[in-house]
């Protein structure tokens, strides 16, 4: 751990200066702008834009805004030479602002003391299935363990499009769906609030320059396209789902609400931790083939918190590796068509499931569709969520001496 931050920094600060996650911010008494968390800290970025901190990035005002969108659109080298300047600025060994106490004054915000908002203005969202042990887990349930993937599962990344506009910041409650469903005994749908309410622990990726309309982004080129990562929960109404999903897949069940982390990693920051991606069973067709393709060693968990108890108790712990696609195989997939991707735009990993009960990353195999209820130590049971319930996901990399975060993403279910 060479690098060293004049910040004070707890030794379990999920933000040192190796990480420097960017977001979108309020604080009490200003505009919506831009920021870096170090520490406790945010660093707002649109003021070291207005003293010429970026002029050698660019021309463009890219951190005055509510979203990261221009900022997504420049590309790597100009994300690499901002983290170059940001982490120049915060090290012990530059005066700049440590020795300026009327400037940090001015440019330092305690993230205490902000309103955490959305960090991009989300034009499209797209929800991949790219667990294998989340999709054997559900098709066994389904259709048996012999028959558990379908035909195309290990040929090609599957994936929906979701709701962008429903995805909210964490922190934003969410609000018990109403919909049609049919139960087991019944000859005719009925409509009500979701019996079967579930949470997805995933993870998303940011796209940072896009593709034209018809020209689609090789594999080999795809981490190019990638601005940085966020933890996400794709909460899911899990008997709307079992209604509706037949022909078309997802709809009511899943665009009601979406909840993300605020911090997005850039994958500079998660390049200590970049592992070569597992061979797959099958060869992937030539345009998902890259030698060099990677995961990341992410280490992932799952919090539950009923209105009984007073600590939230862990429910379930994966990692990122555990994922069967990699992005960049996700990425290329989504634009071999011709697709074309904007700076912005989401695209999920689907629930992140590893190979033991305790690492399976929703409720639905956690008590295997509600036939093992989770036994809480409040005494209480869960087969799906109630009101009043909290579920928070986290996620770190873990380095010599430091820890890049993610921070969370929590919500609250309320009732419908």
């Amino acid at each position: 751990m060479d690098l060293q931050s004049f910040i004070n920094i707890r030794p379990d600060s999920e933000f040192p200066i190796q990480n420097l996650p960017y977001g979108i911010f309020k604080p009490r008494d200003g505009a919506t702008r831009a920021g870096v968390a170090i520490g406790d800290l945010i660093l707002d970025l649109s003021l070291l834009e207005e003293l010429g901190h970026f002029r050698d990035v660019t021309s463009q005002q890219i951190f005055s805004s509510d979203s990261l969108n221009v900022f997504m659109a420049l590309g790597r080298p100009s994300w690499k030479k901002t983290r170059d300047i940001l982490q120049r600025l915060l090290s012990a060994e530059t005066a700049t602002l440590r020795d300026n106490a009327e400037l940090r004054a001015r440019v330092f915000h305690k993230q205490s003391e902000v309103t955490m908002q959305l960090p991009a203005r989300i034009g499209d969202y797209t929800d991949f299935y790219s667990s294998y042990h989340h999709a054997h887990n559900v098709g066994t349930m389904l259709r048996g363990p012999e028959n558990a993937l379908m035909p195309n599962w290990k040929w090609l990344p599957v994936a929906y499009h979701g709701r962008a506009s429903s995805i909210v910041v964490s922190g934003t409650q969410v609000k018990r769906p109403r919909g049609q469903t049919k139960p087991p005994d019944a000859n005719s749908p009925v409509y009500g609030p979701s019996k079967s309410l579930d949470f997805e622990l995933e993870t998303a990726f940011f796209i940072g320059p896009g593709n034209s309309l018809g020209h689609p982004v090789s594999i080999d080129k795809a981490e190019d396209h990638i601005f940085g990562i966020v933890l996400m929960n794709d909460w899911s109404a899990r008997d709307i789902q079992t209604w509706e999903y037949q022909p078309l897949g997802p709809f009511l069940a899943k665009n009601f609400c979406t909840s993300i982390s605020p911090w997005v990693v850039t994958l500079e920051a998660l390049e200590p931790f970049r592992k070569g991606l597992p061979a797959q069973d099958r060869p992937p067709l030539s345009y998902l083939k890259h030698a060099a393709d990677f995961t990341f060693d992410i280490q992932l968990e799952a919090r539950l918190q009923t209105a009984k108890m007073t600590e939230p108790q862990t429910i379930t712990r994966t990692n990122f590796r555990n994922l069967y696609w990699s992005i960049a195989q996700q990425l290329a997939h989504h634009t071999v068509n011709g697709c074309n991707l904007q700076p912005g735009d989401l695209l999920a990993s689907g629930t992140i499931s590893g190979p033991t009960e305790e690492s399976r990353g929703c409720m639905l195999e956690l008590t295997w569709r509600g036939a093992n209820p989770l036994k809480l130590g409040s005494g209480e049971i869960r087969k799906w969520l109630e009101d009043g319930d909290t579920v928070s996901i986290t996620g770190y990399c873990q380095g010599d001496g430091y820890r890049i975060g993610f921070g969370e993403v929590n919500g609250r279910i309320i009732s419908a």
